[in-house]
């Protein structure tokens, strides 16, 4: 008696899954109408999101950020450099975001994707206009020597919000580094040392003489939103930034205060009232987005 049924069932879900492929804008539109989106969220609902602290044991600092389906993994490797003589007392960052070809059906082995060099810019300016690192504090000896920090993003997932994923990752990476031991060797360079190295070692002159965080001062935040008509949608999937075009990214850093607003064309106007209404809800997200760093950093401690 229940063949019938589930015959009906299955005929009727691959008619959906064949009106989605077809016509997939009419698709998003009839959810659209119903204040719903095909994977059940309401509109201007984030999806789910997770941090892991110290995913990669050999780097000074990383951290696995993950919204929804898309996946960051962030890590940071410290290096001695010789400081620029315009900026005598501050060290560096260098930032570069990687799309392997496990990413996306779209990314093609041996060529890079073009998001890529877009994304490293974007973090790159973002991080540092938001003021959240003092350069100052990467200095070790004024003129001679400071740190270069080398953060590496690799997506493993890209499903849509790629920057938010990613600034997400970088942040908390940042979070979780421990600036190693340096000392002065005989020669006055600077060497980087093991905590085994240290106790071993006496002859030689510490700089620092303990593993030390970054006092990291107003950390950004980001929340992207598409623009459809007259719909706002916040966090959208692959699928959806690939059928509605008209992004809108805005960056507010952990005191509520604007750090950056981009929106790389589309045929919406991003009128002040859509804008205004971007921001309000990038608030509500930098709230939970604080939490949720905050609890990762407290299961760090506890552990």
């Amino acid at each position: 008696m229940g063949l019938p049924n589930a015959s009906e069932d299955l005929s009727s879900e691959m008619e959906v899954d064949a009106f989605r492929r077809l016509f997939p804008l009419r698709y998003f539109e009839r959810h659209l109408t119903e204040s719903i989106r095909p994977d059940a969220r309401p509109l201007r609902k984030a999806r789910d999101t997770t941090i892991a602290l110290g995913a990669v044991a050999s780097a000074d600092g990383s951290a696995l950020a993950k919204i929804g389906s898309t996946t960051m993994l962030a890590a940071i490797k410290m290096e001695v450099m010789t400081p620029s003589l315009e900026s005598p007392d501050e060290g560096c960052i260098a930032i570069d975001f990687h799309m392997p070809p496990i990413c996306s059906p779209i990314v093609r082995p041996g060529r890079p994707a073009e998001a890529a060099p877009v994304l490293s810019k974007q973090l790159s300016d973002t991080i540092t206009s938001s003021g959240m690192i003092n350069l100052k504090e990467l200095s070790l000896v004024s003129g001679k020597a400071a740190w270069m920090a080398y953060l590496d993003i690799y997506c493993l997932d890209a499903d849509g919000a790629l920057f938010d994923a990613a600034l997400l990752s970088a942040v908390a990476s940042f979070s979780h580094l421990q600036i190693p031991i340096v000392s002065l060797d005989y020669d006055g360079k600077i060497v980087i040392m093991s905590e085994e190295q240290k106790e071993e070692n006496s002859e030689t002159k510490p700089v620092n003489k303990e593993k030390r965080k970054l006092t990291l001062s107003t950390i950004p935040f980001s929340l992207t939103c598409i623009l459809h008509k007259s719909y706002i949608l916040a966090d959208p999937t692959a699928e959806e930034e690939s059928i509605m075009e008209t992004l809108v990214t805005v960056v507010l850093d952990s005191s509520g205060q604007l750090v950056s607003l981009y929106k790389p064309g589309g045929s919406v106007l991003a009128y002040t009232s859509a804008v205004q209404d971007c921001v309000a809800l990038t608030r509500q997200r930098v709230k939970e987005l604080q939490n949720i760093l905050d609890d990762a950093i407290s299961g760090m401690e506890i552990d």
